[in-house]
């Protein structure tokens, strides 16, 4: 697939992931000839289980791989408080 192909966004606590697939292989053999096709359009909605900084999200493709980054939001981490002792 082309990465001008995909699309990937972001609403509410949802992940979606869209694209379409077109291929055309011709094989040649000996004196046999195959033709494959695999085309369509797909889309996955992926439920996040806990909130994301939708600006911070990075999405990158290579070598036919898909990688999406979801940071955290802040308020989800642990924050580690300081115990006085008195």
């Amino acid at each position: 697939m082309q990465e001008k192909k995909v699309s990937v966004s972001i609403t509410g606590d949802m992940l979606t992931v869209k694209g379409e697939r077109s291929l055309d292989r011709d094989l040649k053999d000996e004196g046999h000839y195959r033709l494959e096709r695999v085309y369509g359009r797909f889309e996955r909605s992926i439920p996040l289980p806990i909130p994301v900084q939708g600006d911070k999200v990075k999405a990158t493709y290579r070598d036919g791989v898909l990688e999406i980054r979801l940071p955290k939001a802040e308020e989800l981490r642990p924050k580690e408080i300081k115990i006085d002792i008195l």
